[in-house]
Order: structure tokens, then sequence, then C-alpha cells
């Protein structure tokens, strides 16, 4: 059975007690999870795992593999306690949210953009775009909605598209549906305020980066 993951169901949980199901040398596989791995461009959590530091967290398949230092001692069977970073994943929360709010933005005023990749940290947010002028010209449009959906606190729709294959999607009403499997806050209030900033990294490519404040 692939590995439960609780951060679906609770973004908001830190703490869990779980059994190690399978063991290949520094590589650990977990009944459940509340251990976010590196997907749709959003970093891994960062934390612990049995009082050890997770070294990496990597999506095998519908499991994630945990890999721990040399000598963890860890067996099939054993119960542990993960724990993760919580300031770490709160920001990594906003700021993919923020991301998918202003790509989602992006989208409603030039409708045929290609978005050529995106990457989600614990300090900042990109977006990059197929555009041959500067993507800065869209923020006087961009910013005063970023601001109204954050004022608006709509709540943050999450759920299955096809359970069993764990596609998910979020939903605001009113605003925008997007395929997305991370970790969301409960609310566009939660997101506060951003600043946009544009970079030109190569020709024909524009990317935007969003801090919070």
């Amino acid at each position: 059975m692939a590995t439960q993951k609780l951060f679906w169901q609770d973004p908001y949980r830190t703490e869990l007690q779980t059994q190690v199901t399978a063991v290949e040398g520094d590589a650990v596989r977990l009944a459940q999870t509340v251990f976010f791995a590196f997907s749709g461009g959003q970093e891994s959590d960062s934390g612990t795992l049995a009082g050890l530091t997770v070294l990496a967290a990597e999506k095998h398949g519908l499991d994630i593999v945990y890999t721990l230092p040399a000598g963890h001692g860890l067996q099939v069977g054993s119960e542990v306690e993960l724990r993760i970073d919580w300031a770490r994943r709160y920001r990594l929360m906003r700021l993919h949210f923020a991301a998918e709010m202003v790509l989602q933005l992006v989208y409603q005023l030039e409708p045929d953009i290609a978005r050529l990749g995106a990457h989600i940290s614990a300090d900042k947010a990109r977006i990059d775009f197929a555009r041959e002028t500067s993507i800065a010209t869209l923020f006087p449009q961009i910013e005063p909605q970023v601001v109204a959906l954050s004022r608006a606190d709509l709540p943050i729709i999450t759920a299955f598209s096809d359970e069993a294959a764990q596609r998910r999607y979020w939903q605001v009403e009113g605003f925008a549906t997007m395929a997305c499997g991370g970790t969301h806050p409960r609310s566009t209030g939660e997101i506060g305020a951003l600043k946009l900033k544009r970079k030109n990294t190569g020709k024909g490519k524009e990317r935007i980066e969003i801090t919070l404040l």
C-alpha cells in the first residue's frame, strides 16, 4: 500500500507517530507521513524521523522515500516519530499558493502565455514564462488583484480529482481552479502582502519572483 499522505488532509499537522514499511540501506518508507517531498516545484519539508535529520525526501511513484544518515538502525515495523520544521512549511505553503495565484492572474490577462517552469523555496517563489517583452507591464493589473484576494480571505478548497492516482486540485470560488498536489493554506487571507519582481533570464524568457512582506 502506498504511503498515506496526511499533509493533504491537514497541512498544519507537524508531528506524527507512524511505522516503517520498507528499508533499503539509508532509505526508508513509511505507512503514513506529514513530511512533503519535492513536487510541482515546491521544495521538500525539512525535519526529523526517529530523531534523525531527514537528508532527502523523494517521490517514488505513489510512495515517498526518506533518506536518513548511515547507521540509522531502523527496521521494517519500527515505530517512529516524524517531525517537520513548521516555520519552513508555513512559508512554503504561503509562497506556493501566492505563486499559483499570480500564475492564474497572468493567465487571465494573457490566456495563451506559456509557463516554462516554477520553483518554490522558503525564501521566494518564481515562475518562468515564454515572453518577448517585459512581464512587468502586467504588474499594475496583477498587484491590486493580489491585494484584493488576500483581503477577501476566501476559502482555499483542496480535494482529489482522481483519488486512485492521487491527483489533487485547489479551488477558490469565483477566482480559479488548478490541478496541484502541493500544500496550501486554508484561505487567501493567510498569504498576506507580496512583492513582485521581474527578472529577464534569457531571450524570450521572463521570470516573476515573489516574496512575502
